[in-house]
Parts: structure tokens; C-alpha cells; sequence
């Protein structure tokens, strides 16, 4: 278990190197305990499993003031488990279940029992900033619309494979428009050459 806690930990502190979200973001992830241990999705969950990969990813988002919402699997319509102060402050609506290891899976399990104020809710409504997925358990439904992959270089945990993203704001305008300050910044000059 100290492995898996060591490579969430890992995977989370290169995330959050790549892309440093800010206070008050919200990561989502998902993850299958079944396939960390090399078996298929919901066949063999494992607390055990779910406590150490929390254990390893938690400590860096909280340091950070993120919001953590771990997504349940299919048996509960992908329904999440946030703090209670996240679904207010994310406008969420919470719904009434309690996950477990064969409805809910072991990680959503796990931080229910680990969360200070925890409720479930049903959606992100796309509002999540970056998250991981480990195992292949689709949490882009959660993310905000233009969502990015980040190349970690750790790409499993255990024998689950591991994806994390980012997301940005939608690029907007037509042809004259430009998308970085630097190129803003050298129109801005140009036009300026040519006053008069």
C-alpha cells in the first residue's frame, strides 16, 4: 500500500507542478481500486487500496485549498462525493445516497468516510478545473469545457492506468484575434508605430 500512497503522491505533486490550480479550485478525480490491483473495473474493490491513494493525493490539494470531489461509478450515475462548503459554493445539488465498495466503488467509499462535512451530489455541471482518472472510470463529463491532457510521467498507479487533465477558458474572436499577452502586447506596439 505504501507504494500506491507513494505514486498518488507523486502523481499529484507533478499535476499540481504543471498546473498550478489556485485556492478554491475544484479537482475531480475518479479511480478504480479493482484495476490498481491489476483486476477488471468492480470486480475486487479494496478500501485498503482507496485509503492509501487519498492518503497520497489529498494532502497537496487541501494544503492548496482545493476542493476534492471523487466521482462513484455507474451504480450511482457517476454521482460525487464533495465537502458539503463545495456544493454551496459550487452551486451544487446534492443528492441522497451513501456510496459503498459495490455501489459507489472503494474510492468514493473512502472519502466519504474521510471527508469533514461530505454529501453527495449528482453533477459537476462541467465545473471542474484539472482532475485524474485512474483506471479508465470517464470523468470528463465533470470537467470544464475545453479540457486538456497533462503528460505525467508516472502513467499508472499500481496496473491502473493514469490520466490527469487541465482545462482553460474557451478561445474566442475570429481572425484578428490573438490569444497570448505576449502577442497582444507586440500588436499593440505595432499600432502604436503607426500614429503619427
Amino acid at each position: 500500500m505504501e507504494g500506491i500512497r507513494k505514486a498518488a503522491e507523486r502523481a499529484i505533486l507533478e499535476f499540481l507542478d504543471l498546473f498550478p490550480m489556485p485556492r478554491g479550485s475544484l479537482f475531480v478525480l475518479g479511480g478504480s481500486t479493482s484495476e490498481v490491483l491489476g483486476e477488471k473495473v468492480g470486480t475486487k474493490p479494496s478500501l485498503e487500496v482507496a485509503e492509501a491513494i487519498l492518503e497520497g493525493l489529498l494532502p497537496p490539494l487541501l494544503e492548496r485549498g482545493i476542493w476534492i470531489a471523487v466521482q462513484g461509478c455507474e451504480h450511482l450515475n457517476r454521482a460525487l462525493v464533495v465537502e458539503r462548503e463545495a456544493a454551496r459554493t459550487y452551486s451544487l445539488e446534492e443528492v441522497t445516497v451513501f456510496p459503498h465498495p459495490k455501489a459507489g466503488g472503494s474510492l468514493a467509499t473512502a472519502a466519504f468516510l474521510r471527508f469533514q462535512d461530505p454529501v453527495m451530489v449528482e453533477s459537476l455541471k462541467a465545473q471542474a478545473h484539472g482532475g485524474m482518472d485512474i483506471g479508465g472510470v470517464l470523468i470528463g463529463m465533470h470537467l470544464r469545457p475545453v479540457a486538456v491532457p497533462l503528460r505525467l510521467s508516472l502513467r499508472r498507479i499500481g496496473e491502473a492506468v493514469l490520466i490527469a487533465a487541465k482545462t482553460r477558458p474557451k478561445l474566442v474572436g475570429g481572425a484578428r484575434a490573438v490569444y497570448t499577452q505576449e502577442e497582444m502586447l507586440r500588436k499593440l506596439e505595432e499600432y502604436r508605430q503607426k500614429l503619427p
